[in-house]
């Protein structure tokens, strides 16, 4: 069933617990600030106010005992786009205290091919987000019996590396 944006909006604010994520595309420029990845390919530094609206959400749920995760599969080399994501946006929103995890699948096949990018909130509701060309974004759905995404979700973590551990050894390639 399709999910309107602002009813996706406010499960991020509702939870309980915990809210986690699956991304699997190596590009969502499409749902990107087109501004932001060229002032990070050009080497210019980050502004101040990047993505501080999410990093405001994920350390406000952080304060109050809830627990924000994902998991990124991706291979090596990184596009340009992932350099981006992980550079700015995952080392700043790390600070917020939202946790990242990589499954590298650059030397092995994908556990998970064809699972869509989705967030499960509470192990209660999921969320499949659905893109288009270039990453950008076109929709969600909502899905009421979560038992296949936990599994999902608890396979993409039994193959993940935390994201600081991945990006000592692979950041700067």
């Amino acid at each position: 069933m399709s999910i309107s944006p602002a009813e996706f909006e406010k499960l991020f604010s509702n939870f309980r617990q915990e809210a986690f994520r699956l991304e699997t595309l190596d590009d969502y420029s499409g749902s990107s600030d087109s501004g932001m990845i060229r002032a990070f390919l050009a080497g210019e530094p980050q502004p101040d106010n990047y993505n501080q609206e999410w990093v405001d959400e994920v350390h406000g749920n952080i304060e109050a005992g809830k627990r924000m995760y994902r998991v990124h599969i991706l291979s090596r080399p990184m596009t340009d786009y992932l350099r981006f994501e992980l550079g700015w946006g995952y080392r700043k929103n790390a600070k917020a205290g939202e946790e990242f995890f990589i499954l590298d699948i650059t030397d092995q096949p994908n556990p998970l091919e064809g699972v869509p990018d989705f967030w499960m909130f509470d192990e209660s509701s999921v969320v499949s987000m659905n893109y288009g060309e270039g990453g950008k974004f076109l929709g969600a759905q909502s899905h009421s019996v979560p038992a296949e995404w936990m599994a999902h979700r608890d396979l993409a973590l039994s193959r993940a590396v935390p994201f600081a551990e991945w990006w000592e050894r692979y950041g700067n390639g």
